[in-house]
């Protein structure tokens, strides 16, 4: 996964426009205590959608599950969906750096993998893109994904809504391109 990537993403506003920005001493003190709180384990990479924070459907979870192994088997991109009941203190784009790096997603030798990841509590979602898929999935298409199809359904409660509609407009991204450089297959 690469190390610049779309910026930290507001699902809502309202809890998040309540609180005044801090100072700089303030602001500076609490970026070295993130920066020194140990990092919480990283969860199980149990398939395709882990959904730690519970606001999936069984059949919402499901139909993602499906959407994306049939993207994986079609393009080899691996897609992967979690949702985490919390940050603890962390920022989202390092847990997408170690997500992305633990989980090691998309092929070894082409980097191509992407998580979309929600923290429902923080109010807060990030997709996170190997870089193997750069310049197909840029910041500004990522960004353009999660104004457009993520936090409006977010916004209203939708969940299940918001992550199918962002699944479905990234897979379509990721489909468009035939030119890109496909892995190595491995003989069966």
């Amino acid at each position: 996964m690469k190390a610049f990537l779309l910026p930290l993403l507001l699902l809502g506003s309202a809890a998040c426009d309540a609180q005044a920005p801090a100072g700089n001493a303030q602001l500076q003190v609490q970026r070295l205590a993130a920066a020194e709180a140990p990092a919480r384990p990283l969860p199980a990479l149990t398939g395709r959608v882990v959904d730690e924070a519970g606001i999936l459907t069984a059949e919402a979870e499901a139909a993602l599950t499906e959407r994306l192994a049939a993207l994986e088997k079609e393009t080899s991109d691996q897609l992967v969906v979690v949702t985490v009941p919390s940050l603890d203190g962390e920022r989202i784009e390092q847990l997408g750096m170690r997500l992305g790096n633990g989980w090691g997603i998309g092929r070894e030798d082409v980097d191509n993998g992407v998580l979309l990841i929600v923290a429902p509590a923080e109010r807060r979602a990030r997709i996170e893109v190997g870089k193997g898929l750069e310049g197909l999935l840029t910041n500004a298409r990522a960004q353009r994904i999660m104004d457009e199809q993520v936090v409006p359904a977010c916004r209203r409660g939708q969940c299940d809504r918001a992550i199918a509609d962002g699944v479905a407009a990234i897979a379509a991204l990721l489909r468009s391109d035939s030119k890109r450089p496909q892995p190595r297959r491995r003989a069966a």
